[in-house]
């Protein structure tokens, strides 16, 4: 108020007022051009404290500040800065400038019966020193409690309080250790040796305020410093007396253009207010201030300031701070809230319904008027509870009329949050987006999703026709064709050098498929001499054995397994056939339905897993339903009860599960959450389930219960890929070799014949029996006796045998020497009728004898 004051009497007599301790962000709003601030902004401080906030991970802080224009100015400005970071201010403190030391202890002993131990303090030093002590008196400077200070009064500790804020953490504005300030303690110490302490920050910048001023006095050459006076009643107080400066103008204007460096460093004006600086983070420990760290609007958290680059990201990371001694001596970051000892225990709200007892489940004793709630749910919470590193006391409230009945709706339920009736609700209450716009979830602790529930039929149909069910038609197709390209690709190789492969062109073709099909109960018994030929039908053995053992898998299951299909598969064919579904009342599940196009009226509610039975049990056209829409684990206890008339399909519907409702920016939800994670990957959540749920293992598995579809195509591709390569290359490789022999042949018959011709010459030798392989070679070894000629001079007959490795047609042999017929006359043919079965072969006759020629 005093700074106002002035600044519109300067504004009035055109002279410049420049303050170093009005700070209060409310004099920006002024815009007059005759005030000048030589001190910092407030305002330029919330950010360094909002990123010591979010750097040590506190959701809620509560402002304490004095109750005037000082403390007042700068909460706006602290409360969008928290916010900007997602911190609550669940409550503001007000500090009264003329409040009594028992005023100040009733508002403590108020802040103590909250959650939040996080305080930011804003207010003049000599309050805030009484503030602080009071504070350790009632036991609010102990372990758990975090308190930060703003410059005003991180920047005039006095020694006579700082026992009372030992722990506490405080921001102030960053003045360089100079040389010329170093001169100027000295020469301050010489002259003012009375005072004890030192010049604070505000003691700096009046220097500087007193040097730029004197500085820009000079620059504007002013000399005479009179008031043109007006003409104004006779009235003493009216201000207006004074008349106006001569030279407020050029000094305005040479204070703005005026710039030096002074103790607190570079000191210029930009719109009447000196620009935001480095701020210092401090830890009252001891008799002073430890350094942790320095905040700069650029870069945010930073160790040293002499460690900033140009390319330095903003940072709120605590490792970029020194360790922290807090209230109480310790070294643990505090969670930044507790739940108070003499404070109300939690308000759990739980849901109240009539069926799925398995989950909550409230029962009221008349007797007694107590209420109990038990249920899967409950065992959750309570086992999560148990695993906070904290006690946290609650009860349970349920969410019911005063006849007992539920008092609405689920998203009713999680409304009372908002409103302040719960502190917390605990049930099967799912996470969905629209709940979360008033309240805060944990982690969800169950599956996720909304799926579809369907009866089963049997489809087990053993007609006449069910040998063909295993494979698709495609399959079919491409086995046919595969059996009939083999049988020719053997035909092929094997037609020239085969017996079983010649003969009439029917009785060819039947040999061919006869030995195709034949491969599929590995019944041929036509023997394949040809390598190729081999390799081909190993490579379709091979196959046609995949195929079989499928095939006789695939029928067999048919045969003989039950085939339980749903009767429904499709959520349109529902819509579109005007069916009725069900839904568990009071869920969600409706506004899914709705949205995907089913008509109100054909929904039906149900309230247990046996009335949803019973729908299914009429019909959809006699008041039932075809189908019922539910969330995953109402689903799985469904299934549970009756997995052999009931099956899930397809689609399912995301959703993000059950989990816990806390008020928005509740600290315990973090907290909560992490508990979650522990209990859901260990043993207890296994134990949970079962004692509710029970084991399944009577259910079958769904995925057996469904028929599986025919072998197809997709399935085989592979293996006639690698048999139709093989055969194809062994055809080239025939093709070639076949060729490449019979080249000189087909040059040879005609030199002037067209391609056709010489490509029928070389099919007419493809028909005819290739008399050079080995399959038409006899195999014995001939042996013929011949006698020498007389003419040789034998003197005595010598018999000797000739061995031939072609196939020979033995004439008649000449009688040996000496036999009866002879006559004991030599014979005069010696060499016999031997008749050679390929005259165009050249052959060679060795002769062995016991002669030396």
């Amino acid at each position: 108020m005093q700074a106002n004051f002035v600044i519109d009497l300067g504004e009035k007599a055109q002279v410049p007022i420049i303050s170093y301790s009005a700070s209060s962000p409310s004099l920006t709003s002024i815009r007059s051009p005759y005030f000048f601030r030589a001190t910092q902004n407030d305002s330029t401080q919330v950010n360094a404290i909002s990123a010591i906030v979010q750097a040590f991970g506190w959701r809620e802080a509560v402002p304490i500040y004095v109750d005037n224009e000082y403390g007042k100015g700068v909460i706006p400005y602290l409360t969008d800065a928290l916010q900007a970071i997602d911190t609550r201010i669940p409550y503001r403190c007000v500090i009264s400038p003329a409040a009594t030391d028992d005023e100040i202890v009733e508002e403590l002993y108020k802040l103590m019966t909250m959650q939040t131990r996080v305080f930011i303090v804003h207010m003049s030093p000599s309050l805030g020193s009484r503030f602080f002590i009071k504070a350790s008196e009632v036991g609010m400077m102990s372990e758990g409690y975090v308190w930060i200070m703003t410059d005003g009064m991180t920047s005039s500790i006095t020694p006579q309080v700082i026992d009372s804020m030992q722990g506490v953490l405080g921001v102030r504005p960053y003045v360089p250790n100079t040389q010329a300030l170093e001169d100027f303690r000295v020469r301050w110490k010489r002259k003012f040796q009375q005072v004890e302490s030192e010049l604070n920050i505000y003691g700096l910048w009046a220097y500087d305020a007193a040097t730029i001023l004197a500085i820009a006095i000079e620059k504007a050459g002013i000399a005479n410093f009179g008031f043109q006076k007006t003409n104004v009643s006779s009235n003493s107080t009216d201000i207006s007396a004074l008349g106006f400066s001569r030279n407020g103008e050029n000094l305005i204007e040479a204070l703005s253009n005026t710039r030096v460096t002074g103790l607190t460093g570079d000191i210029h004006f930009v719109n009447g207010q000196l620009p935001s600086s480095a701020f210092q983070i401090v830890n009252l420990i001891g008799e002073g201030a430890r350094v942790l760290g320095f905040w700069t609007p650029r870069n945010g958290l930073v160790k040293k300031l002499n460690s900033i680059t140009n390319t330095s990201l903003y940072s709120t990371s605590k490792s970029n701070l020194a360790p922290v001694i807090w209230p109480g001596d310790s070294t643990s970051v505090p969670k930044g809230w507790e739940i108070p000892t003499n404070g109300n225990k939690l308000r759990i709200g739980v849901p109240v319904k009539d069926g799925f007892s398995e989950f909550v489940k409230v029962t009221r004793d008349a007797g007694t008027k107590t209420t109990t709630v038990t249920g899967y749910c409950i065992d959750v919470f309570e086992a999560v509870v148990k695993a906070l590193p904290y006690a946290l006391p609650y009860e349970y409230i349920p969410f019911a009329k005063p006849d007992g009945g539920s008092a609405g709706t689920y998203d009713d339920m999680v409304y009372q949050l908002y409103l302040g009736s719960f502190d917390a609700v605990v049930g099967d209450t799912t996470v969905i987006a629209n709940r979360s716009l008033y309240a805060d979830f944990t982690l969800p602790y169950t599956e996720s999703g909304v799926s579809m529930i369907v009866p089963i039929k049997d489809n087990n149909n053993k007609n006449a026709w069910v040998f063909l069910k295993p494979l698709t038609w495609d399959l079919w197709m491409a086995s046919f064709c595969f059996f009939v390209f083999i049988g020719f690709v053997v035909w092929v190789l094997e037609h020239r050098i085969n017996e079983d492969f010649r003969g009439p062109p029917s009785h060819q073709v039947g040999t061919s498929f006869w030995f195709s099909f034949s491969t599929m109960v590995f019944a041929h018994r036509e023997i394949v001499v040809s390598n190729l030929a081999r390799t081909v039908v190993i490579i379709w053995c091979f196959v046609v054995l995949i195929l079989t053992q499928s095939y006789t898998a695939s029928l067999t299951s048919l045969l003989t397994v039950q085939q339980l299909l749903p009767t429904v598969t499709d959520v349109n064919q529902l819509i579109k056939n005007g069916q009725y579904v069900g839904y568990q009342e009071g869920s969600f599940v409706v506004g899914i339905l709705k949205g995907l196009g089913f008509d109100e009226s054909k929904l039906k509610v149900y309230n247990s897993t046996e009335e949803c039975d019973e729908l299914f049990s009429k019909g959809s056209g006699n008041g039932g339903i075809a189908a019922a829409f539910d969330e995953v684990p109402y689903t799985k206890l469904f299934l549970a009860q009756y997995c052999s008339k009931y099956t899930l399909v397809e689609p399912t519907f995301k959703t993000d599960g059950f989990g816990f409702a806390f008020p928005k920016g509740s600290p315990l939800v973090p907290d909560v959450s992490r508990a979650i994670l522990n209990v859901t990957e260990g043993d207890k959540m296994k134990e949970i389930e079962q004692e509710w749920f029970g084991k399944q293992s009577n259910c079958p598995d769904p995925s057996s219960s469904v028929s599986s579809s025919s072998l197809s195509l997709q399935s085989f591709w592979g293996l006639f890929l690698i048999a139709g390569v093989a055969s194809v290359s062994a055809l080239l490789i025939f093709t070639a070799r076949f060729v490449y022999e019979h080249r000189q042949a087909s040059m040879r018959s005609d030199s002037k014949a067209s391609i056709w011709s010489r490509i029928l010459y070389l099919f007419k030798i493809f028909d005819q029996k290739d008399l050079k392989s080995h399959t038409f070679r006899k195999s014995e070894r001939n042996e013929i006796q011949l006698k020498y000629p007389p003419s040789m001079g034998a003197p005595s007959p010598s018999i000797c045998s000739v061995h031939t490795d072609f196939p020979v047609e033995e004439g008649t042999p000449s009688p040996e020497y000496g036999d009866p017929s002879s006559n004991g006359q030599p014979p005069q043919e010696v060499v016999p009728n031997i008749e050679l079965a390929n005259t165009n072969q050249e052959t060679s006759i060795a002769i062995e004898g016991t002669r030396d020629n």
